[in-house]
């Protein structure tokens, strides 16, 4: 049985009550492709581009969407996060390596704060390079952890 669905199979919120507070983390990568000549442009740090700080701009926009996943994702439960981090950073293929953590005490897990907080880095990174070339590409998304609930996955 799916759990967004009712009976009649119209989609509802899962009715988390009865569950355990328990401490849920969740970590979620985004990888983002750059032509060279961004890569150039905004250096090794992220600090330069033509909007500003590309790296910077990004992580505040992933904790800020993060903090609003709920708004976005129609059947997600608001919650009070009690950490949030973005890591953005060059990896060692020179990609940009999108890292977004979240972590609270709940009865809900927080993957779908954490693959929101990523893409809106991701799409950040995109936004704040757009200017110096369309030949972006934002390749992956996905979870790399979770802990708490049910299960964990991942290290």
């Amino acid at each position: 049985m799916l759990t967004h669905l009712d009976e009649a199979g119209l989609p509802r919120m899962v009715d988390v009550g009865e569950k355990l507070v328990t401490r849920r983390t969740a970590t979620a990568r985004a990888l983002v492709r750059l032509p060279e000549e961004v890569r150039r442009t905004i250096g090794p740090d992220g600090s330069g581009g033509p909007k500003g700080p590309v790296f910077r701009t990004a992580s505040l926009a992933g904790v800020m969407a993060a903090k609003r996943t709920s708004e976005l994702i129609p059947l997600c439960h608001p919650l009070a996060i009690e950490h949030c981090r973005v890591d953005v950073e060059f990896d060692h293929d020179d990609k940009v390596r999108v890292d977004c953590t979240v972590a609270l005490h709940a009865r809900t897990g927080v993957e779908m704060e954490a693959l929101t907080g990523a893409t809106v880095a991701a799409l950040t990174v995109y936004d704040m390079c757009k200017a110096l070339s369309h030949d972006i590409v934002i390749e992956e998304v996905r979870l790399i952890a979770k802990h708490g609930g049910k299960r964990d996955v991942g290290p």
